[in-house]
């Protein structure tokens, strides 16, 4: 096949140009030339489907570079290919190696290589070679290969499509034995009768090999096994044996394979062995299977329609059956202890069989039993679960217990222990009826039946309160009474009163079967200012805490008359001192003048004597004149005697304000 690239260049006649041819496939160099001439040819002197794929030509010449279009090229076919083994002959259990080669093609390939046996489908093995045109595979050599041919062929994925070659050549290898299939015989008979012995026997003939074992098993359990080491190689065919016996007995029925592997190679045969029953299994009776403690027990043992055996009871025990006689019948008085289950056995000719196990139950009676509260007080908190708890120190179980609350059952239980439990979940604030159980097992003795128990019912505390009185303002050194009550809960209730400093501070607490508490605080003082509330709790271990109230307190009457008096006696006195002060600079200022006053008027008056002496009226009104100026003067220091007698009463007598 030939590729040919033409250049198409438009020139002088008498010019020379070099061009440079370059052929890629699928984007690959395969081909370059220079050349005068305006075409160049890509020779394949065999085409191969390797060949297939896009094939493109680019041009250099002065300067300039062109490419072509691409061109798809399909080859057909593939070269038949080659398929060698390494041996023309092969024991059973060894492998056959082969070699399959597509000569002058180019990977990725596919090989498919196929065993071909007379009379069934060939097994095929499929291979990837991404890197090489050849592959190698091995095919076990099984048993029952005898004479195998072996043929492959090659395929590639060519644009999504697959093309095959065809078939190799076939190859032929020969299979040989190296053991013939064993032979497996029972003496003296497959079928045989239960008590006799029975001998299997395993052999086979090999021929130049060793390291053969021979195994006689039956359902998966290895009878017996031999390994034979080495065979002499000059010995065309050696037998190996192998031999197994026992008593047979009826376990001994069924399938038998012996087994013949060296390396690979395994060969086996079966024989299917009958054992026929000799007696049957010997049964077990009891007079009784459910009995109270201290009756009488009778166990019989029997064989159907078969007298000569030899007979034993025993009691069946985790860490050894237990002997209790040889004989077919045992009578004995049981107790308590006596329950489980007992077996009996029977020989003939070596031939032991065991009966099935008889239960035997022994009874003591229930004692009385006891109810109680599993938490342990007869009490319950209102909201909560009770669980009740039934015990009967003696008594076999299975133990029957009733649970009733009032006259009512509320639980049945069979139990394999000597207690039960209830939960009530249905507890009401008035529930007054008591609970009681019985117990009852198998005994004859019947039911017994427990005391009354009655049940507390606790009511958790509801909505704690505080107030005082007086409420919100107390005078300093007045007593104030605390009350602390809840709305609701069960007796006695543990109250406790505390004030919120930058810690709480306990200050009462006391016990009362009541729904309320008075705590009185007899002289309150400003350091008993602040937040208080109070705390409630029962036996329900809730605490329940109030609103805060804040108190705060105030000065008493008493002392605000104190504070009040002072503060008016300190203003009469300083009114009074100002006062003093203003009188005494007046006096002061008015003192020359009257003396003057005092001559001028005198003259005045002799003149007018003189001159009205015939005037009483006149005269008397001078004279009361004169009085009146002294007695005005006199006025005047009474009237500060006066302001001072005042401010002595005011503060003599505080309590006048």
């Amino acid at each position: 096949m030939s590729i040919v690239c033409r250049a198409d260049i438009s020139k002088s006649t008498n010019f020379q140009l070099k061009h440079n041819f370059t052929i890629f496939k699928d984007g690959k160099l395969v081909f370059m030339t220079v050349s005068n001439k305006g075409d160049a040819q890509y020779e394949i002197p065999m085409a191969r489907s390797s060949d297939t794929g896009e094939y493109e030509c680019t041009v250099e010449a002065g300067g300039k570079t062109k490419s072509s279009n691409s061109l798809h090229v399909w080859v057909t076919g593939m070269t038949k290919p080659i398929l060698t083994a390494e041996k023309k002959e092969v024991l059973e259990g060894e492998v056959v190696k082969l070699r399959c080669e597509l000569p002058e093609e180019v990977p990725p390939l596919y090989f498919l290589f196929r065993k071909i046996k007379m009379n069934s489908t060939p097994k095929e093995k499929l291979v990837f070679e991404p890197y090489r045109n050849f592959s190698v595979v091995e095919f076990s050599v099984e048993e029952g290969d005898n004479i195998l041919q072996f043929d492959c062929f090659g395929r590639r994925n060519v644009k999504l499509e697959f093309e095959s070659s065809e078939y190799s050549n076939k190859t032929l290898v020969t299979v040989r034995e190296p053991f013939i299939k064993p032979t497996l015989n029972a003496k003296p008979s497959s079928n045989i009768t239960e008590g006799d012995r029975i001998q299997f026997e395993c052999s086979t003939v090999v021929a130049r090999m060793h390291d053969i074992e021979i195994i006689l098993q039956k359902n998966r359990t290895i009878l017996n096994s031999i390994v034979y080491k080495y065979v002499h190689e000059y010995s065309v065919r050696d037998e190996k044996l192998l031999k197994y016996s026992a008593v047979a007995t009826l376990e001994d029925s069924g399938e038998y394979l012996c087994k013949v592997e060296q390396g690979r190679a395994s060969k086996t045969t079966k024989l299917n062995v009958v054992v026929s029953e000799l007696f049957p299994k010997p049964i077990l009776a009891a007079s009784m299977s459910k009995l109270d403690e201290n009756k009488e027990l009778t166990l019989s043992c029997s064989i159907s329609g078969f007298r000569k055996a030899n007979f034993s009871i025993l009691r069946k025990n985790s860490n050894g059956d237990i002997w209790l006689k040889n004989s077919r019948n045992l009578t004995m008085r049981v107790n308590v202890n006596d329950t489980g289950s007992y077996i009996c056995k029977a020989e003939v000719k070596g031939i032991v069989k065991e009966s099935r196990p008889v239960r035997i139950n022994v009874y003591a009676p229930v004692s009385k039993p006891t109810l109680s509260v599993v938490s342990g007080l007869p009490e319950v908190v209102l909201g909560k679960p009770l669980r009740l708890i039934c015990r009967s120190v003696m008594g076999t179980p299975p133990i029957t217990f009733t649970f009733y609350k009032g006259n009512n059952e509320v639980k049945k239980v069979v139990i394999n222990d000597t207690y039960a439990t209830f939960l009530d979940e249905n507890i009401r604030p008035n529930d007054k009826r008591g609970y009681k159980c019985d117990a009852r097992n198998n005994h004859s003795s019947g039911m017994k039946t427990s005391n009354i128990l009655n049940v507390t019912v606790i009511v958790p505390i509801r909505n704690a309160s505080l107030g005082s009185i007086p409420y919100g303002e107390v005078e300093d050194g007045s007593e104030t009474a605390f009350l602390c009550s809840v709305k609701e809960g069960s007796w006695p209730i543990h109250f406790r009163i505390f004030r919120k400093t930058d810690r709480d501070v306990l200050l009462f607490e006391k016990s009362e079967n009541a729904d309320r508490v008075v705590w009185r605080k007899e002289a309150m003082s400003r350091e008993d200012m602040g937040t208080y509330y109070c705390m409630a709790s029962n036996r329900a271990n809730v605490d329940v805490k109030s609103h805060p109230i804040t108190i705060s307190v105030i000065l008493a009457a008493w002392q605000k008359g104190i504070i009040a008096a002072f503060v008016l006696i300190s203003i009469a006195g300083a009114a009074a001192l100002a006062l003093w002060w203003f009188l005494c600079k007046k006096k002061k200022a008015k003192g020359p003048s009257m003396e003057m006053s005092g001559s001028a008027l005198a003259t005045n008056l002799t003149s007018e004597k003189l001159t009205r002496q015939h005037n009483d009226g006149d005269y008397y009104t001078g004279s009361s004149y004169i009085e009146d100026s002294e007695n005005h003067m006199k006025s005047t220091d009474e009237s500060n005697d006066s302001v001072e007698n005042r401010h002595s009463r005011i503060q003599g007598h505080p309590d006048a304000t």
